[in-house]
């Protein structure tokens, strides 16, 4: 029984170092001095570079806040664009630090690639994108359609679950990179566009005429949107958790970056336990008592990188929807700082 033991848990420690992953994850971060991010090729609102290659969006702002917790500067991180395709092996490799790229957890991914989801900072679902000429209504109209998508996403998947389901006809046009889908959509190579419903919306704003698209009513598929760590590392798997969890607290609490300084003589414990004024809840991650004081004041709260990168006032005009505050009818939940 012993040997048997240890063959077991010398296989595990082999399939781990395959990987790629590494114990220590946080030191090396600390000693080059920021945090490697790998992020999309450039999906707006999510993650997304700018004519200076500034990088903004709801994944960006989760990889700031690693950094915000781990140096005190949520300015420490450096980017890596990665196809769908591109992005696993290049966190199982240790090419980047984290995976913050529009990705869904599935059983598959969770428990075979020897990674690990932090987190869900997006609750999404798949759709369906169509021409306003092509006179579709629902996604029940789509048979004998030919369908643009991503290869190595759950997307190709779902269509085929749905259309045999329904059963409808269609064609898939796969290409690697967003881009291209984009593109090819765009010049009419295929009749529908299918992503996450929140990448739909994005990448409208990228077609010649916008408005000369609409974004079909059906979700087909659950897509827990969240950041991605290697295996093997629980130190640095809880801090990139926890940095998600201290900006959704710092919400339910009404911590925003503006108030975060004066917040710090509250009375309430559990705004003191946030802002590091009680407690020592930083020591277990590895960073300094402030760390989520870092994040919210740097990055801000949940809310307010919603609000900034996808929300009602900007291009893309999402409403919170399911990814408001479970005290508002939503499923963003975070466990206390305590």
């Amino acid at each position: 029984m012993k040997k048997t033991i240890v063959s077991a848990l010398g296989a595990a420690a082999m399939s781990v170092t395959a990987f790629g992953a590494s114990a220590a994850t946080l030191d090396d971060v600390k000693a080059k001095g920021f945090v490697q991010c790998g992020v999309s090729q450039g999906l707006p609102g999510f993650s997304n570079p700018d004519s200076a290659g500034n990088w903004t969006g709801i994944d960006v702002d989760l990889c700031r806040g690693v950094a915000a917790a781990v140096f005190g500067d949520a300015s420490k991180v450096k980017y890596t664009p990665l196809s769908a395709k591109e992005r696993f092996t290049a966190l199982q490799s240790g090419e980047i630090d984290v995976l913050s790229r529009n990705t869904t957890w599935t059983a598959t991914r969770d428990t075979t690639l020897g990674l690990n989801f932090a987190g869900v900072n997006y609750y999404d679902g798949q759709g369906f994108m169509v021409r306003n000429d092509l006179g579709v209504k629902s996604a029940l109209e789509l048979s004998g359609a030919s369908i643009c998508t991503n290869t190595g996403t759950t997307t190709e998947l779902n269509v085929a679950d749905y259309f045999r389901a329904n059963k409808l006809e269609y064609e898939i046009v796969a290409f690697e990179k967003a881009d291209e889908v984009v593109a090819a959509y765009d010049a009419g190579r295929c009749d529908v566009y299918t992503t996450d419903q929140s990448g739909l919306y994005a990448q409208r704003l990228k077609l010649t005429n916008p408005a000369d698209h609409t974004v079909l009513p059906e979700i087909i598929s659950k897509e827990p949107l969240g950041p991605v760590v290697r295996q093997g590392d629980d130190q640095w798997f809880n801090l990139v958790k926890w940095t998600h969890f201290a900006m959704v607290n710092a919400e339910e609490l009404g911590i925003t970056s503006a108030n975060a300084e004066e917040m710090k003589n509250s009375d309430n414990p559990a705004i003191k336990r946030v802002l590091g004024t009680e407690g020592e809840f930083g020591a277990a991650l590895g960073v300094g008592n402030d760390w989520a004081f870092s994040i919210i004041s740097q990055v801000g709260n949940y809310a307010e990188s919603f609000n900034r990168n996808v929300g009602p006032d900007t291009p893309l005009a999402i409403s919170r929807g399911t990814n408001d505050l479970w005290s508002k009818g939503g499923l963003q939940y975070a466990p206390p700082i305590r």
